[in-house]
C-alpha cells in the first residue's frame, strides 16, 4: 500500500491508498474495519466489496476480535445492498457473501446481490460461473449506476447510524 503523500493515488492500482487519500471514486463509506466500495463491474447490480484497511491477507491474519469486526461490517454492507437492490428491482432474491483473496492477496469480502432473473443454472451457483461475461464492457461501473450507488451508500449510512 502506498502512503498518502501529495501525488494522487490511482485507485485501480492501490484502492486502499486512494480510499485513505479520498481519491477512490468507488468508496461508499468508511467502516470500522475498512472501506465499503461499489464494484467496478455491475453484472449483478449492487455488487460491492469490503476492503480491510490494514495489511491482512486473510481473516486468520487478524486477532479474533478484528475478524469479528470485519465480518460484522460485511454483514452490514450486505444489509445495505439488500435494502437498495430490493427497492430497485422486484426480482431481487438474496445476498451472497465471499471472502476469497486468491487473485488480490489482501483481505476483502465480496457482496453479491442475486436476482430471480438470472438463468437457473447460474443463479443457484457461485457468481464466478458467469465467467468473463461479468467483465464485459456493458457491465462496467458508470454513471448509469449512480442511483443504485447512492441508494446503497444512503442505506449503509442509515444502518451504521442505528
Amino acid at each position: 500500500m502506498s502512503d498518502t503523500g501529495s501525488a494522487t493515488i490511482d485507485f485501480r492500482t492501490d484502492p486502499i491508498g486512494a480510499a485513505r487519500q479520498g481519491t477512490n471514486p468507488t468508496v461508499l463509506c468508511r467502516m470500522r474495519s475498512g472501506w465499503a466500495v461499489i464494484g467496478g463491474t455491475q453484472h449483478l447490480p449492487g455488487y460491492c466489496v469490503l476492503m480491510h484497511d490494514g495489511t491482512a491477507d486473510q481473516l486468520t491474519d487478524l486477532p479474533r476480535p478484528d475478524r469479528m469486526t470485519f465480518m460484522h461490517d460485511m454483514v452490514l454492507l450486505g444489509e445495505a445492498v439488500e435494502r437498495a437492490c430490493r427497492a430497485a428491482d422486484p426480482a431481487f432474491w438474496r445476498i451472497n457473501y465471499e471472502v476469497l483473496g486468491n487473485l488480490w492477496p489482501h483481505l476483502h469480502g465480496h457482496i453479491h446481490a442475486r436476482y430471480q432473473w438470472e438463468p437457473d443454472h447460474l443463479r443457484i451457483g457461485p457468481v464466478h460461473l458467469y465467467g468473463r461475461d461479468r467483465q464485459a464492457p456493458e457491465h462496467q461501473l458508470g454513471p448509469r449506476h449512480d442511483n443504485l450507488r447512492d441508494a446503497i451508500a444512503t442505506a449503509l449510512r442509515e444502518i451504521l447510524a442505528q
